[in-house]
């Protein structure tokens, strides 16, 4: 499998792999159990982060099940709600970073809008990530620290920020409540 620069055939690839794989019912760890590759492997493809081989992508295929050519084939269905309540927000995060994105699925768009909140304590790790395209956001409440390449700043209610995402960045709460802050990225490539 190699590593990626979040080309647009990669995300294309990866929002097909998800919609396959919701459309059998299965969770990434389900896939993963059923098929033998870790679960952080199908979330890198899905993220458009990890080009798999062919090889890997039959046998996770395989797991849903679905041919190779059944899967080129497969056109997910592009939503078509302009509209969202608060609970249909789709969960993307896991443990103390709450990442609700808005919309089920991504495919055929080209904006990427999430309503984060990062719990006390709460850091998107101590290894700096970077995708292709530009984010943006405002913080509603709280207080975050965020770094981008060399830069560091902290962040208060009303405060925003705008970046190429290539750059390395994190995300780290700070401070004595959770922070909440509504962010966007074009194209959706996190």
């Amino acid at each position: 499998m190699n590593d990626t620069n979040n080309a647009p055939e990669e995300r294309e690839l990866g929002l097909r792999l998800r919609a396959v794989r919701d459309r059998a019912g299965l969770s990434q760890r389900a896939l993963a159990k059923k098929t033998g590759v870790p679960n952080s492997t199908i979330s890198l493809i899905e993220a458009g982060k990890m080009n798999p081989s062919v090889g890997a992508l039959r046998r996770i295929l395989d797991g849903v099940p679905i041919s190779l050519s059944e899967f080129f084939a497969f056109e997910p269905e592009r939503e078509k709600t302009s509209f969202y309540a608060a609970g249909e927000l789709t969960e993307i995060g896991k443990g103390k970073v709450s990442l609700k994105q808005v919309g089920a699925s991504l495919f055929g768009r080209q904006l990427m809008i999430l309503y984060e909140t990062y719990e006390l304590g709460a850091d998107t790790g101590r290894v700096m990530y970077g995708h292709e395209g530009e984010e943006g956001g405002i913080v509603l409440s709280g207080r975050v620290e965020i770094t981008v390449g060399e830069d560091r700043k902290i962040l208060g209610p009303g405060d925003a920020y705008y970046f190429d995402s290539r750059a390395p960045h994190r995300f780290r709460q700070v401070g004595p409540e959770k922070c909440v802050l509504v962010s966007a990225c074009t194209p959706p490539t996190f």
